[in-house]
């Protein structure tokens, strides 16, 4: 079991720059204590401001169980924060397994937590060590907890579970309070997180609404109230909807490639992929059923996360097919999208705002299983006139490849009606709270 140097609540001695510092100590001389530049603890301690207010310290806690989008938000929100304050010090803490293959921009670093995976809805079980499902537990718990206070973070920003899985984030919360911290906490939530009834009875059985009350400064919704009223859906209460702040969908930077007119492209992702299999088999079957006289240039991404005899499968199958290109994984699509004419994808958070960003007609097959939160956005967004939308009980080689003809007839989506100002608001909901740390301090 692993165990850590506890902590204390002891006031900090602040050195002026001129005074004179002690002499370095060997970092290993006191067992269990470790000093990054060689002084004791009791010098390095700082309050929770930083002197001139642009270099914050900010955890971003991501605790990731399946696909690719709570990581792919965290990196995104992490690249706003340093392009705001350039001197900032930025900490992800994730159980993504797939955080080393993103480019880290320098003042970002992580730190990666056992990889859980997820069962069903709201059950949880270690990715790479099922035998061990308590010792996980405690070691992802005490890793957020000692990272965090040793930190020592202005702002902490917190995915979508206020207690993180399975209550871990809980013994952290305790101990910024009892420890006299003053980081600001926020929680992120994405726009759905499941079907309304499923989700109240969890958030209120799990006691987050609590939580959120007694240790929260700021919710952020990255979503729009027209599209769907998230603290209205899933009776937020009075104290929860008080600090509450619809932020709007988090836009991408978008490229243009320049490309010129010929062989329609079509760009088949299915995230992490480890669902996938189902999306990617239908369009090739019917991919495979053209006439010759139909071409389609096609780029398939399978995803990091699907089962190794499945791509097997469908590169045995379909791996003849001379205009079809097969990637494993690109950890940045953007050039993807930019020169696709169509997309065919599942319905997940992050896909969606970066279809919408580049505004790209997209054939949408949702995931509905455990959660339904993809199906009623696909429905949502199909609704408005965004996208088209498949459901998983209708998916069929026939549907899907006559879904793709007629998008590459249709115009182009326009998502001006839609708030995509989602990272324009959070700067400034940052700089808001900064600023009140700095007057509280």
């Amino acid at each position: 079991m692993m165990k850590f140097e506890n902590i204390d609540g002891g006031n900090s001695q602040v050195l002026p720059e001129n005074s004179a510092q002690p002499s370095p100590k060997p970092a290993l001389q006191d067992p269990g204590v470790w000093f990054s530049d060689g002084h004791p603890s009791s010098f390095r301690r700082e309050n929770n401001l930083n002197v001139s207010g642009s270099s914050p310290k900010i955890v971003l806690y991501s605790h990731d169980t399946f696909g690719m989008g709570n990581i792919r938000r965290t990196l995104l929100l992490s690249q706003e924060f340093i392009t705001e304050y350039p001197g900032a010090s930025i900490l992800i803490i994730t159980g993504s397994p797939m955080i080393h293959a993103f480019r880290i921009p320098s003042g970002i670093d992580y730190i990666k937590l056992p990889c859980l995976d997820r069962l069903q809805a709201e059950q949880y079980a270690p990715r790479y060590l099922p035998g061990c499902g308590e010792e996980v537990k405690e070691t992802r718990e005490a890793v957020l907890k000692e990272s965090v206070l040793r930190f020592n973070p202005d702002l902490m920003v917190v995915d979508k579970r206020a207690a993180g899985i399975d209550g871990e984030l809980l013994p952290t919360l305790h101990a910024l309070r009892q420890n006299g911290r003053h980081t600001k906490l926020v929680l992120g939530v994405r726009d759905i997180l499941d079907e309304p009834e499923r989700t109240r009875k969890v958030l209120a059985g799990n006691g987050s609404f609590d939580v959120i009350h007694e240790f929260y400064d700021e919710v952020w919704i990255y979503g729009s109230r027209s599209i769907f009223d998230t603290a209205k859906e899933y009776a937020f209460p009075e104290s929860v909807v008080g600090k509450t702040f619809y932020c709007g969908y988090l836009k991408r930077s978008t490229i243009s490639t320049g490309r010129k007119e010929g062989t329609p492209r079509v760009l088949i992702t299915t995230g992490g992929g480890g669902d996938g299999r189902d999306i990617i088999e239908a369009y090739l079957a019917g991919l495979s059923t053209l006439p010759r006289n139909v071409a389609l240039r096609t780029t398939v991404i399978f995803g990091p996360q699907m089962p190794e005899p499945c791509r097997t499968d469908l590169l045995q199958r379909f791996g003849y097919m001379a205009d079809v290109e097969f990637l494993e994984f690109e950890a940045d699509i953007t050039s993807r999208y930019a020169e696709s004419d169509v997309v065919v994808s599942q319905a997940g958070y992050n896909t969606v705002c970066e279809l919408l960003s580049f505004s790209r007609r997209a054939i949408l097959v949702p995931r509905s299983e455990p959660v339904r939160e993809q199906l009623i956005r696909a429905r949502l967004m199909a609704e408005r006139g965004f996208f088209d939308c498949i459901e998983p009980k209708d998916l069929t080689p026939e549907t899907l490849i006559s879904k793709v003809l007629e998008a590459l007839h249709s115009s182009p989506i326009t998502s001006g009606t839609l708030d995509l100002d989602g990272l324009p608001v959070i700067r400034e909901r940052v700089r808001a709270l900064l600023n009140c740390q700095r007057r509280a301090a």
